[in-house]
């Protein structure tokens, strides 16, 4: 054996027992960033002419870059929206990328898209969209809601001449993700905001609605609802919105990218009562259904929609859409034109765990954060700002200032010990700085959660 082929042996085992030894480990400081020249000074230069060999850029990761890092699935990393990849989908990415399929044709990765839409047909399932609907994965929420965006907008233009020189308006609320607004700028269209970050109801919208001004009512062709919120876990009036988009003749979008996962679950499915009615539907497996990051989706009402959409034309792709290699292409369905099979690891873990466990883990996640809320209520010195929605709980220490929150949160993060970040929430038109839980692994405990409050005394 030649060898190079010895390194690429030897350097293959050393990766798969690091990968076994990561998804094992039972008790792991949560890691922490450091500079940029911090970092250059332990591990100097690493791309030179002539390399530095395998061994010694992974013991250089092993030894210092992998601890810059803050795994999003420690138990008590409860920031953001964190993720709990399961040993399952962690291992089947490895095999998604030692596969090298290019995910963007069928003629090409037919046997990965298969496994995908496998996956996806389930997704779709759970939303209770009408016969016909079906989706495709993303890089995540920011590529999803930009697909679903496109596809609205080009949906519209479609439908008068008139609107194809237009600059089209979409209403959201303030509560809605950071994706929403910023993506419209990439569409190039104008978002009017409603003035809440609680639950946007009915009422609100349409007094928005019949408040524009007649040209402004004539670009307004989308809504766009949450499942869900990041912030605070609220989900809007999904059944009342679309009752409104139905009637005002709107696309009615919906980011389920964080809270979609919960669709799973029976103790909270009647809360997203009017997601079936959506046009299309944003959910993220890298959220809430255990899945390695990147992995979002789009979900749409009519498919055929967004195919007219995003299908892209070319020379060089006109083989990919003769007749001896039909079948699904999820690029004509979003964005990207080259992508891997994202959604491989989600059907992996489902095929081997089953949905059951899925909807226990969910569960769980939900249950945590009633077990927060009342460990909360039971010490004198925090207080919840809200009842805990889905599996977020928004709380504050009694007395801090903003800069006590920060000073608390470094201070957790430096020890290795715990990830919990501060957010602002609105209260009449101030913003309050609060202190925030997102649960979504199942190994997270009770005793976790005491021990990141306790050291708030």
């Amino acid at each position: 054996m030649h060898k190079i082929d010895i390194e690429l042996v030897e350097m293959t085992m050393d990766v798969m027992k690091y990968a076994i030894d990561r998804i094992s480990a039972t008790n792991r400081k949560i890691g922490k960033p450091r500079k940029f020249e911090e970092l250059k000074a332990l591990v100097g230069d690493t791309i030179t002419e002539k390399g530095i060999g395998g061994e010694v850029a992974f013991n250089l990761w092993k030894k210092h870059l992998m601890h810059a890092n803050v795994p999003v699935d420690h138990p008590r990393n409860l920031a953001f929206v964190p993720a709990s990849p399961t040993r399952a989908a962690i291992m089947f990415d490895l095999v998604t990328s030692a596969s090298s399929i290019h995910g963007a044709y069928w003629m090409e990765g037919a046997g990965g898209i298969f496994c995908e839409n496998e996956a996806m047909a389930w997704m779709v399932s759970l939303t209770g969209l009408p016969e016909g609907a079906f989706g495709v994965f993303t890089s995540g929420g920011t590529a999803a809601n930009l697909s679903a965006i496109v596809t609205a907008r080009e949906h519209w233009r479609d439908l008068h001449e008139q609107n194809k020189s237009e600059k089209g308006i979409i209403i959201t609320s303030i509560g809605a993700h950071s994706s929403v607004k910023a993506m419209a700028k990439v569409v190039d269209v104008d978002v009017l905001l409603v003035e809440t970050e609680d639950k946007l109801e009915a009422q609100a919208l349409q007094q928005t609605i019949d408040s524009l001004p007649e040209n402004q009512r004539k670009r307004l062709f989308a809504v766009v609802g949450t499942g869900g919120t990041t912030n605070a876990g609220i989900i809007d009036d999904l059944s009342g919105i679309a009752a409104i988009c139905e009637k005002e003749q709107l696309w009615f979008h919906i980011d389920a990218a964080y809270g979609g996962g919960a669709l799973v679950a029976d103790s909270v499915r009647h809360l997203f009562h009017g997601i079936e009615k959506a046009d299309s539907i944003t959910i993220d497996p890298h959220k809430w259904l255990f899945s390695p990051y990147d992995c979002g989706a789009v979900i749409y009402k009519q498919p055929e929609l967004a195919k007219k959409a995003h299908s892209q034309d070319g020379s060089y792709l006109d083989i990919f859409k003769d007749e001896g290699a039909q079948g699904f292409n999820p690029t004509d369905y979003q964005i990207q034109l080259t992508r891997r099979v994202r959604g491989l690891p989600l059907w992996f873990s489902l095929a081997m765990h089953g949905t059951d466990r899925y909807k226990e883990a969910v569960e769980r996640g939900l249950e945590l954060a009633q077990i927060a809320g009342k460990l909360i209520e039971d010490r004198p010195y925090v207080e919840l700002v809200r009842e805990p929605s889905l599996s977020c709980v928004l709380y504050r220490r009694i007395g801090w200032t903003p800069e006590d929150y920060t000073h608390w949160t470094y201070e957790n993060h430096r020890k290795g010990f715990a990830l919990v970040t501060p957010t602002k929430w609105r209260i009449g038109n101030t913003f309050e700085t609060v202190s925030r839980f997102c649960f979504i692994n199942p190994d997270t405990t009770e005793h976790d959660i005491a021990m990141i409050l306790d050291s708030m005394v």
